[in-house]
């Protein structure tokens, strides 16, 4: 679907050896591309190549009607799109055939657009024009197919989408069946959503019956029907490599609803660790939510929930990470908590969290509590954050704003701020005057963090 500018040259690319040289000897072989249109779905790939020659009137007269039909769309004139649209039709059928090549993509996305809006319209003539188009563009078939059903599900016609997708499934056409397998494979995935919402359906049916009811037998069997069609379906669209999360999701959703659990182990493991798909951090979250539902070992989540860190370090499940590692009695596992924590807080959108600020203080009290012996840990941390932390963090503007707004997180911040940047840092200064004012234990978090000033001492060295 993304390379319909590639297939419209290759497309144009594909007319008989007569006609070159039929063009060739009225002008030159060089040929000039007047500026492509651009329409909501239409892109810029319909071309329109001349000779060398200067355009007859005939084509600058249906090159003014192309842009007459464009200037109507985007005003959502969509009677005289129509209007005009039937001249323009009527002019491409007296073109060449190398032009001829990509009239029917644009008689199909134009089409489309006035069927789509027209106030006058409705889903039977929508669906008569859709029949049509995909007779005159065997090339797009399938293509074709999926747009109008996505145009039958938002207007709430699910059973007559479901259909066109079943036709779609099982049409054929010699070579272009092979052309459009990747086509096919999205029809035949989409089919499968369309059946899993179905299998939804009688699964609430059969949960809204009363016990031991004669209908209950009946349901299951429609259920388990609609199961492996859908099945299918998500089997196919997964081959493709993409980003597939809808369809992953529901397929591992009835796997586990019929006890398939090893498959669909399988089926996320691959989705997240299979090279043939692009990188996709939901694909690891998925997987690790389905290793907590299934209680696998600590070690086996530990390894999950690492790699969504290393993609995306602020994602919100590193709390549930810090969490999992602190549990851990490996050092190596607390040193990485504490590499966590400190990249959570790199992220603007976490730093005015006060849970995260919380971990961190924890953390720092229960390093200093054990004789300094993991200071390494927090210098090799702070070292890359010395420069713009301070700044980012803990200015005097934060402090206020903090203690005005958000008292929880400035008596958070307060003690991360003393023991790493010292007593005279304007953040700690700040929030411990207005705070000694009021309770006796910012007394008590003033004298720690004087008791420690040789941590703020030691990271301050080179």
């Amino acid at each position: 679907m993304d390379s319909l500018g590639d297939e419209l040259r290759g497309e144009v690319g594909e007319v008989s050896v007569e006609e070159e040289a039929e063009g060739a000897s009225v002008g030159t072989a060089e040929n000039d591309q007047l500026p492509g249109i651009y329409l909501p779905l239409l892109p810029r790939y319909f071309q329109h190549p001349t000779t060398g020659r200067k355009p007859s009137d005939f084509q600058n007269a249906k090159d003014d009607c192309l842009n007459y039909i464009q200037e109507a769309l985007l005003q959502s004139q969509w009677q005289r799109a129509a209007e005009l649209m039937v001249s323009y039709v009527e002019a491409l059928e007296n073109t060449t055939s190398r032009k001829q090549v990509v009239a029917p993509e644009e008689i199909w996305r134009i089409g489309t657009e006035i069927v789509h809006h027209h106030p006058r319209s409705n889903v039977e003539e929508s669906t008569h024009f859709a029949d049509q188009m995909k007779n005159l563009g065997v090339k797009r078939y399938l293509k074709m197919s999926l747009e109008h059903a996505f145009y039958l599900m938002c207007n709430g016609f699910v059973d007559e989408a479901h259909q066109n997708l079943v036709l779609a499934e099982s049409w054929r056409y010699g070579e272009q069946t092979v052309l459009q397998e990747k086509e096919l494979k999205l029809v035949q995935g989409y089919k499968g959503l369309l059946d899993y919402f179905q299998w939804l359906k009688k699964k609430t049916e059969m949960l809204q019956l009363e016990e031991d009811s004669y209908a209950e037998s009946s349901i299951q069997q429609e259920m388990h029907s609609f199961y492996r069609q859908a099945a299918v379906g998500f089997k196919e669209i997964i081959k493709i490599p993409g980003v597939w999360d809808l369809f992953v999701l529901c397929y591992v959703d009835l796997l586990e609803y019929y006890e398939e659990y090893e498959e669909a182990k399988e089926v996320l493991r691959e989705y997240a660790y299979d090279s043939k798909f692009p990188p996709n951090p939901n694909a690891h979250v998925y997987f690790y939510q389905f290793l907590k539902r299934r209680g696998e070992s600590r070690k086996t989540q530990i390894a999950a929930l690492q790699v969504l860190h290393q993609l995306v370090p602020s994602h919100e499940l590193m709390f549930e990470f810090y969490d999992t590692l602190k549990k851990s009695k490996k050092s190596k596992n607390h040193r990485l908590r504490l590499e966590v924590i400190f990249e959570v807080l790199d992220f603007a959108g976490w730093k005015d969290n006060v849970k995260a600020w919380s971990y961190l203080a924890k953390q720092i009290v229960e390093m200093l509590q054990n004789s300094g012996k993991q200071f390494d840990w927090l210098k090799k941390e702070w070292d890359t954050r010395k420069d713009w932390w301070p700044a980012f963090h803990f200015s005097r503007y934060l402090a206020k704003r903090n203690w005005k707004e958000n008292r929880s997180l400035a008596c958070e911040k307060v003690l991360v701020a003393g023991i790493l940047l010292g007593k005279d840092c304007k953040y700690f200064k700040y929030v411990i005057h207005q705070g000694s004012k009021a309770k006796k234990k910012f007394k008590m978090l003033k004298n720690f963090v004087k008791e420690n000033g040789w941590v703020h001492l030691r990271l301050s060295d080179t």
